[in-house]
């Protein structure tokens, strides 16, 4: 009883000393000074500072277009406003072939090959699976909203003419994606890619009579145009082979790690001039727009299917799966992201927006370097949600255009060749109109109503790059999560091994008799006692 009241004492007078003034004079109460607030504040600037630049960068980037619009401006005067944002591009440009091979070289070698197969699969279905959803959610929304029941005017674009690609035969398209992974010349698919073009051929009969025939031969033309998907391939097996080689491929394998590491810091360098391009970007696509009025009224229904089954996809489906898997708030993923999502919207291109990725998952989101620095590159080249997702709204838009009733096998056939087209689409503005037209051709829609396309693609393209970019990044986060719980196991697995491999105490007679005196000692000791 005496032993409670003394605690209950010492506790009450350590109560009342909290109370008293410091020797020094200094209160201890911290609600007087606002300095703590201030610098908490300071401290969320500083640290999203990057974050809110890019906000602002848009932001004041949309306010300078509108403004800027009713001023009437030459051409040369437009491309001028949007200097600033073209060296941006230029920049991320630049950055792209070096990162991306020395990243997939470093990032294959680091792996063991083994483990290197189980993320690659885990990867691809991830980047299969959510584009075969994204795909699913175009055509439901495209037949909920019948953006293509309006009777629509082709508004005039600058420079779209000449842009509608020609008609392609879809094996030939996918001859061409083949072709393109295994590239005869590794400096020209550097800027080049393989094409196939087409030349009529005219043949005689060979019975005799007359018969003349017309037939259209496929022939190979190299276009400009990053080749990204060899590069991808060639760098991966490169990689696993200087792991192969042991310890006369580390030499190697160091040296493509340095060089990763210093792109890296160029990429740091270049994300502090990012808002100011991206908002010379955004006022410069603002001021080239002729007539957004007449644009909106004639195809706002078809924007409005193509963001809203984006903002569906982007924040709901992809956090969905993300939350289910990991238990984690998605949300702070996607703060953890933002200013590479604001650059892949103000460029439209997410091999453009992969340095930063690249950066933001691995500073912000806990991603190792070697899982976002070979996830990454191949999500930037094989996952384009996006691009699934507009490709299916657009083809059934110009099948309601032509007022053509689409059946249950052409839409698997639309949902099947967006899903399969979209991983050789090239991760440049635009990159998915192109494969639009190997879709349009395998369900024998005509592909002129592709200027259509081409007239809104300057918006929907943003769009469809903020949500491959995204997909990426989630991509990236789950094999994170994957692999740690892996590497939990493990060790909870050699824990245990090292437990049971415990040895068994020595049984020796001496210590067994000492042991024994002893005993008999204390007893008599207790005895005494």
């Amino acid at each position: 009883m005496a032993e409670k009241i003394d605690l209950e004492a010492v506790a009450s007078n350590g109560d009342a000393h909290l109370d008293e003034p410091l020797a020094n004079g200094l209160n201890r109460d911290k609600k007087s000074s606002p300095k703590p607030l201030l610098e908490r504040v300071k401290k969320i600037v500083m640290a999203n500072l990057l974050v809110i630049l890019t906000v602002a960068g848009v932001l004041i980037g949309v306010f300078i277009g509108l403004g800027v619009r009713n001023v009437t401006l030459t051409r040369t005067q437009i491309i001028y406003i949007g200097f600033p944002g073209e060296l941006l591009i230029r920049l991320l440009k630049m950055i792209i072939i070096p990162l991306v091979v020395c990243s997939l070289v470093s990032g294959a070698a680091s792996i063991d090959p083994k483990a290197l197969g189980k993320l690659g699969g885990w990867a691809m279905l991830f980047f299969l699976v959510t584009t075969l959803i994204a795909s699913s959610i175009g055509v439901v929304m495209a037949f909920i909203l019948s953006p293509g029941s309006v009777s629509v005017s082709t508004p005039k674009m600058s420079g779209t003419d000449d842009d509608v690609p020609a008609s392609k035969e879809v094996i030939d398209s996918f001859l061409d994606l083949v072709r393109n992974i295994f590239p005869s010349n590794l400096v020209s698919a550097a800027f080049q890619s393989y094409a196939t073009s087409y030349k009529l051929v005219t043949v005689n009969g060979t019975d005799g009579n007359p018969n003349i025939t017309v037939e259209k031969v496929p022939f190979g033309v190299d276009q400009d145009g990053m080749n990204i998907l060899g590069l991808v391939v060639f760098a991966i097996v490169f990689g696993v082979a200087l792991r192969k080689l042991g310890e006369e491929g580390e030499i190697l394998i160091k040296f493509f790690n340095s060089f990763n590491e210093a792109t890296m810091v160029l990429v740091s360098w270049i994300m502090w001039y990012a808002p100011l391009g991206i908002m010379f970007l955004v006022a410069g696509k603002i001021v080239e727009m002729e007539n957004v009025a007449k644009l909106f009224a004639s195809l706002g229904k078809y924007i409005a299917c193509c963001v809203i089954g984006h903002a569906i996809h982007g924040l709901l489906v992809l956090p969905a799966i993300y939350f289910i898997i990991t238990r984690k708030n998605p949300y702070v993923f996607l703060w953890g992201i933002f200013t590479a999502l604001a650059t892949a919207f103000g460029t439209s291109s997410s091999s453009a927006t992969l340095p930063l990725m690249m950066k933001c998952v691995e500073e912000n989101n806990g991603v190792s370097k070697h899982i976002s620095r070979f996830i990454l590159p191949i999500g930037a080249t094989v996952n384009m949600d996006g691009a699934a997702l507009f490709q299916c709204v657009a083809a059934v838009f110009i099948a309601q255009l032509n007022n053509t009733s689409l059946n249950f096998i052409q839409v698997i056939t639309i949902l099947v060749t967006a899903t399969a087209s979209s991983v050789g689409a090239a991760g440049i503005p635009a990159g998915g109109v192109l494969t639009l037209a190997i879709i349009l051709e395998a369900v024998g829609l005509p592909t002129n109503d592709i200027s259509l396309i081409l007239a809104v693609d300057w918006l929907v393209d943003r769009t469809c790059t903020v949500l491959n970019v995204e997909g990426d990044a989630f991509g990236a986060g789950l094999l994170q999560f994957f692999v740690d719980r892996t590497s939990k196991k493990e060790e909870g697995a050699e824990l245990s091994e090292v437990r049971l491999e415990v040895p068994a105490p020595e049984h020796s007679p001496l210590i067994e008799k000492r042991g024994g005196k002893g005993n008999m000692e204390g007893a008599n000791s207790e005895s005494v006692m």
